[in-house]
């Protein structure tokens, strides 16, 4: 056969391979549409106005004394306490000892020891509640990370993030849910239980940071850290309709993450971040959780909006198995090129990158480690050998305590290319191919535009059905890029939707101006029914 022909048969394999996978989508969207026919239950409408507040305004209003930190702490666990029963998204709570701390916090503030300059400087989040998903530790609270042989582990101390956000003054309500061992775009587990979309409970809420999302997007949390390895705060933030952060590589620090990967690579590609309703929460809590690698970053360069350069991307050219960009998210990112070439002279350049359509390959590829599966040893909890196929068959009988996603994720871990392995050096090259041809075209002034996600929020369990749809998201967790995700409102669904904006190393600051201009004019988080 020549050459010619074999290239023709091979894209007559990927033409069939695409409509075949197509025709599996509908037909599993069909179906579960019949399944949760009329269950599409909503949040209940907010009725206190504080909880509309964005965590940067209400640490102004505590250390002024508009407000207590002790009305804004119960605010905030009232209404916890309200939607948790449909959402199921906050797991373990310090309720008393967050009101010990908001009396503190108001005494510190009476006593006029410290001026509010300095307050501000010292303590940003003084008196501010927030929260965080469970896979990071916090001490006396949950700390299983989904996974049933830990569901009795409580924190011993907090994460390096948490610490630091206690120490910026920030008090602590609680953890939220996570995907098991936060490797999975849907946050259920056997510990937890399953977490719902606050704007349509039958829809999920993204993992792993998916409980993080969900008590942020429904107005009982101001701000909170979550993680990201493949997508795991854009994804939440983009089914939730909020606003997250995933830093450039190496500047927040892992420590107290669970699992913690071993692997330096892995390492990178885990980055933690803020997850808030509003733009103006990202930059100060990144400040804040950044720490000492602060300096790292030019967060506090201004940025000029007419000055960057912009490009962007309305799909990954069209990967196998992964789902069509939903023509609601095409029609707002094309809406935010028009409004930033109108309002700032901005003429954004649409571009095609081949090796995007390779997102998923390139990401698996980069996870692969020398010492092999780690996903098996983890579902043990380190402990002893892990028997993944009499786990599948406990899973028919209902008798397992694993989610069927993890089992999968086992199986899986021994397919693709092993490493070390020409394919995998082959993948592992385009990957920094691909890295390069970002930062030769984005530079330290240029900004790249692209879905965060292919679809709105889907049904509980169709993403078994489209499990590479992260990729959209996960390719730039390999290159250790900033990326944010943006919310533009609502689709035709009812559901959010919204984009990602993608900078170089160290250009945080820049993907997060392009989240504060755009909240400007295209709303951002859009608030649950408001009762006045």
């Amino acid at each position: 056969m020549t050459n010619s022909a074999s290239m023709s048969v091979q894209r007559l394999q990927k033409v069939i391979a695409r409509v075949l996978h197509r025709i599996v989508e509908l037909a599993a969207r069909l179906l579960f549409s019949i399944v949760y026919y009329g269950s599409r239950e909503t949040v209940p409408p907010i009725k206190n106005m504080l909880l509309l507040e964005s965590a940067s305004s209400l640490a102004f209003k505590i250390r002024t004394k508009k407000v207590t930190s002790v009305e804004v702490v119960e605010s905030f666990i009232a209404r916890i306490n309200e939607v948790n029963p449909l959402i199921n998204s906050f797991v373990d709570n310090r309720f008393d000892a967050a009101l010990e701390e908001a009396r503190s916090a108001d005494e510190l503030i009476a006593s006029g020891s410290k001026s509010e300059a300095t307050l501000a400087k010292e303590k940003p989040f003084l008196g501010v509640p927030f929260t965080t998903k469970e896979c990071l530790q916090s001490e006396g609270l949950s700390f299983s990370a989904g996974l049933y042989a830990r569901r009795n582990i409580k924190g011993t101390k907090d994460a390096d993030a948490v610490a630091c956000m206690k120490k910026a003054g920030a008090i602590l309500l609680g953890v939220t849910n996570v995907s098991e061992l936060a490797m999975w775009w849907e946050s259920h587990n056997y510990v937890h239980g399953r977490s719902r979309n606050p704007y349509n409970a039958s829809r999920i809420v993204g993992g792993s940071s998916g409980g993080e999302g969900a008590i942020l997007a429904s107005g009982a949390s101001p701000i909170g850290i979550g993680s990201d390895i493949g997508g795991s705060i854009r994804m939440p933030s983009f089914f939730n309709g909020i606003f997250g952060h995933k830093p450039s590589k190496f500047i927040v620090s892992n420590e107290g993450q669970f699992p913690l990967p071993t692997v330096e690579d892995h390492a990178s590609f885990l980055g933690l971040g803020p997850m808030s309703r509003y733009a103006c929460d990202l930059l100060p809590t990144l400040k804040v959780i950044a720490d000492k690698n602060v300096s790292k970053l030019k967060l506090d360069t201004p940025v000029d909006m007419k000055k960057i350069k912009v490009f962007y991307a309305e799909d990954d050219g069209g990967s196998l198995c992964v789902s069509p960009v939903d023509p609601d998210i095409k029609a707002s990112l094309r809406n935010v090129i028009s409004y930033l070439e109108q309002a700032h002279g901005i003429k954004a350049q649409k571009v095609s990158l081949n090796l995007l359509r390779l997102s998923g390959p390139l990401w698996f590829a980069r996870m692969k480690s020398a010492s092999g599966s780690r996903f098996a040893q983890e579902l043990s909890n380190n402990e002893g050998n892990f028997n993944v196929f009499w786990e599948l068959v406990k899973w028919l009988l209902c008798t397992t305590h694993h989610t069927l996603i993890a089992l999968f994720t086992v199986v899986m871990e021994g397919f693709g290319a092993e490493y070390g392995s020409p394919k995998h050096q082959h993948l592992v090259e385009k990957s920094n191919q691909l890295q390069k041809q970002f930062n030769d075209m984005l530079g330290d002034d240029g900004i790249f535009l692209y879905p965060t996600h292919p679809t709105p929020a889907p049904f509980h369990n169709e993403p078994l059905i489209k499990p590479f749809n992260f990729s959209y998201a996960g390719i730039f967790n390999i290159m250790g890029f900033p990326a944010t995700h943006i919310p533009l409102g609502l689709g035709s669904e009812g559901l959010p939707i919204g984009i990602q904006a993608v900078g170089t190393y160290g250009n945080d600051h820049l993907t997060i101006a392009m989240a504060v201009e755009l909240e400007k004019t295209f709303g951002g988080w859009v608030a649950p029914a408001v009762s006045v």
